[in-house]
């Protein structure tokens, strides 16, 4: 049954400093022709062997990339899936969120990969990414029935504190179809994520994106936040509670991306910059903040203006704005329409530049 739940968890991406590197304990950085048998009676089914966590482990990690994402102010460690053995990655969308340039170490092979980010959906925290140059990487195993039931086993691979190795921890699903508000730890800013896995695993920063597998290591959610401490000098909570995006919501979305379908929500490529942040206004969309040298400070736009049109469409809030831009690539030619504190009516044909992914 779904519940709405606010609650104080953190979507679990890690601040780092400096390289990634997978042996230090920081992120510093023939074929025969077919044989026809008669048919018969079929056997029976041969017990499953329980596997041990760290043996569930082992199997998963060669599926697994460890992600920096590096915003120029800050780098942010998470963790990746990988899909295709060419190097389709899933992981979410605040463990790259902002950043100017993202790499990948493989935990199977050790290479390390640029990232290019194919598409996103911010509001369910999913993006996908392509490494250059891959292949050969092993996909992971994705569950074919993928509603997880309350007292499955379950178990988290991730890129725990940005360490660069992959560290395991083990839980039971304790409830599905949650709707969380969850804090990044990264920026503190919040997003309202429904439909969720919930595990009493103790996720941590820098486990964001990593998958939640059962017993038979099929991928069935993607870790994404959690109530375990930011702070790891600090004791993990009693009752650890940690929350996954479905794999069949994430599957879904990048189908999509990888369709090239944009939507509401989905952006596909590189990310449009106008440069400014914004708020609702009575009338539109109000600037609070105008970076410099972008797109919107070259043609005059200044804190306190408020968009009213852009590409000729209506702005009656931020979220309008915010919608339009999705739909935008780079070195698209909009014509925007805002007026000043005074009241003065301005518009001005803009030029997109390319940004980070928001």
């Amino acid at each position: 049954m779904t519940r709405a739940r606010v609650l104080s968890v953190v979507a679990v991406a890690a601040a780092v400093i400096g390289t990634l590197v997978l042996a230090s304990p920081r992120v510093h950085e023939p074929n025969s022709p077919p044989t026809v048998v008669a048919p018969h009676a079929a056997a029976p089914a041969e017990p499953q062997v329980a596997l041990t966590p760290e043996e569930v482990g082992a199997r998963v990690t060669p599926s697994v990339v460890a992600l920096v994402s590096d915003s120029g102010l800050i780098e942010t460690a998470g963790t990746g899936i990988v899909l295709t053995s060419d190097g389709v990655v899933l992981t979410n969308h605040h463990v790259i969120d902002g950043a100017l340039d993202i790499t990948a170490v493989s935990l199977g092979n050790g290479a390390r990969y640029v990232a290019d980010v194919l598409g996103y959906d911010s509001s369910r925290d999913i993006a996908v990414l392509q490494l250059q140059g891959a292949r050969d990487l092993t996909p992971a195993m994705i569950a074919e029935d993928s509603t997880p039931r309350i007292g499955d086993p379950v178990i988290a691979v991730g890129n725990t504190h940005g360490a660069g190795l992959p560290l395991t921890v083990s839980g039971f699903v304790t409830d599905i179809g949650q709707n969380i508000t969850a804090r990044s730890s990264t920026d503190g800013s919040l997003n309202q994520l429904d439909e969720m896995i919930e595990v009493d695993v103790p996720v941590r920063p820098g486990d964001s994106g990593g998958p939640l597998v059962d017993a038979t290591t099929a991928v069935i959610g993607i870790n994404t936040a959690g109530n375990a401490d930011v702070d790891p000098s600090k004791p993990a909570p009693s009752e650890p509670r940690s929350y996954a995006v479905p794999i069949a919501t994430a599957m879904t979305i990048v189908d999509q991306i990888r369709a090239g379908r944009t939507s509401a929500t989905v952006h596909i490529g590189d990310t449009p910059l106008l440069g400014i942040r914004i708020r609702d206004h009575v009338q539109g969309a109000e600037v609070l903040w105008v970076s410099i040298d972008t797109p919107a400070d070259d043609v005059g736009i200044e804190i306190g203006d408020v968009i009213t049109s852009f590409a000729g469409i209506p702005i009656r809030s931020s979220a309008d704005l915010d919608e339009l831009m999705i739909a935008r690539h780079p070195g698209d030619t909009v014509e925007v329409r805002w007026f000043g504190e005074g009241g003065q009516q301005h518009a001005k044909t803009i030029v997109l530049e390319k940004g980070p992914p928001r």
